[in-house]
C-alpha cells in the first residue's frame, strides 16, 4: 500500500466513508488539532522516566487515535465499525489526576508555565489540547457528536496540568506562580 494516493492534491480529503471534503473544514481542522496533541504527547513520553506516567501516555496516545477517528468519519456514509471513547476513559483520567493530587502541594496562584523541558513539554500539549477542545465544541454546534470526545479532551488538558505539577516536584523544578500586578 503507497501513502500517497494524489486525491488531495486539490485540496480535498476523505472522510471515513468516503465523503470529500475540504481540507480547511472544520472537521478536518479538528482531528488534526487532536492528531498535533498527539505528537505532542508523544514527545512528551519521550521525556518520562516513570513507566507508570509512561503507560498513561501511551494510553491517552490510544485514545486519541480513536477520538480521531470517531472525528474523521462521516457519519452518514460510514459503515465501518469504530472504536469508541468511553466514560471509564474519563474516569481513568480522574482517578490518575486525584493520586497525583494527593502528592502535590495546593495549588494557591496560577502557575508560570516552564521550568523544565518536560514540563514546558507537557504545557504545550495542554495548550494544544485546549485548542482541540475549543474547535471540536464549534464542530459540535453544526454536527452531532458523541458528547464524551468533548468531555475527554476537557478532562485530558485537567489531566496535562496535574501532570505538569507534578513533573515539576518530580524533577525539582520551580514552579513561578503567577501574582497579577493591579
Amino acid at each position: 500500500m503507497k501513502i500517497y494516493t494524489r486525491k488531495g492534491d486539490k485540496g480535498t480529503t476523505g472522510l471515513i466513508g468516503g465523503t470529500r471534503v475540504p481540507k480547511y473544514s472544520l472537521r478536518i481542522e479538528s482531528y488534526g488539532t487532536v492528531d498535533e496533541l498527539n505528537s505532542y504527547i508523544g514527545m512528551l513520553r519521550d521525556k518520562v522516566l516513570n513507566e507508570k506516567y509512561k503507560a498513561e501516555l501511551i494510553e491517552i496516545q490510544d485514545r486519541l487515535f480513536t477520538l480521531g477517528s470517531l472525528l474523521a468519519q462521516d457519519p452518514e456514509k460510514n459503515s465501518m465499525k469504530l472504536p469508541q471513547i468511553h466514560q471509564s476513559d474519563i474516569d481513568a483520567l480522574e482517578e490518575s489526576m486525584d493520586e497525583m493530587d494527593e502528592k502535590l502541594p495546593p495549588m494557591k496562584n496560577f502557575i508560570l508555565p516552564g521550568g523544565h523541558e518536560t514540563v514546558s513539554f507537557c504545557h504545550i500539549a495542554r495548550c494544544v489540547c485546549r485548542r482541540a477542545e475549543r474547535l471540536v465544541t464549534e464542530l459540535g454546534n453544526e454536527v452531532d457528536l458523541n458528547e464524551l470526545i468533548l468531555a475527554y479532551l476537557n478532562r485530558l488538558s485537567d489531566y496535562l496540568f496535574v501532570y505538569s505539577r507534578l513533573l515539576s516536584l518530580e524533577l525539582n523544578a520551580e514552579e513561578i506562580p503567577w501574582i497579577a500586578k493591579v
